[in-house]
């Protein structure tokens, strides 16, 4: 069945060139110019990723992805005019996966949809996997995560990130790295990228995330899984 894609873009004219190459990947699309009928589609549709544009002529965009991130873990990839560095920092902040500013090419688009996608997608199949005496365990199959017994829901690249550091537990994974394994293309900016999502995944996982014990920082080098491999 093919994936549907929810497109929320105040624009008509690039709503519907930017629906066209998604329907010519393959997707299905629906599509809106509200944010508050985007909310409404989200909740009704269940779509597998929302493309949104910031700039809505109802309800803010930053409103309307805190909503969606708050529903659930639906990926998000924002559009917007906006392309200043603490602009797309902020967007990632929202908890959105990636981020596209104008004018873009409606190619690269869809394929970054297909990217994100593709991190959510069916897993390998593989044993469930504890790290720290069960402090941490991925079931990739299921693609859960349990943090000290508790279910964690995480973005597509946030698990991304978590199960490219757990892959090598103690090994220090470059920003370069981890942008490359988690996004499968370079990526402009990729340091803050990196770090917005870790930041995100620490408030998600760690007990103090001012002092992380699961995700750590490695000075001058990057990102490492704080926790040895169970058994």
């Amino acid at each position: 069945m093919a994936a549907t894609v929810l497109l929320v873009e105040d624009e008509r004219k690039l709503r519907d060139l930017v629906r066209s190459y998604l329907e010519r990947a393959g997707f299905a699309v629906l599509s809106t110019e509200s944010g508050a009928e985007a909310l409404t589609l989200a909740a009704t549709a269940s779509p597998d990723l929302v493309v949104l544009d910031l700039g809505l002529p109802d309800v803010p965009g930053e409103t309307v992805a805190r909503e969606l991130r708050d529903a659930g873990h639906i990926p998000i990839l924002i559009l917007t005019a906006k392309s200043a560095e603490e602009d797309r920092i902020r967007g990632l902040e929202l908890g959105a996966d990636d981020y596209v500013t104008k004018p873009f090419s409606p190619r690269e688009l869809v394929l970054r949809v297909q990217a994100i996608l593709r991190r959510g997608g069916p897993a390998a199949e593989q044993s469930t996997t504890g790290y720290g005496g069960g402090v941490l365990v991925i079931d990739e199959p299921k693609r859960l995560v349990m943090v000290r017994g508790a279910a964690v829901d995480l973005t597509p690249t946030e698990w991304g990130i978590l199960v490219a550091l757990a892959a090598v537990p103690g090994r220090v994974y470059s920003r370069f790295e981890l942008i490359n394994r988690v996004r499968g293309y370079e990526f402009e900016g990729y340091e803050r990228t990196v770090d917005s999502h870790v930041k995100n995944l620490r408030r998600k996982i760690e007990e103090d995330p001012a002092s992380p014990q699961i995700v750590q920082t490695v000075l001058g080098g990057g990102y490492r899984l704080g926790l040895a491999r169970d058994g």
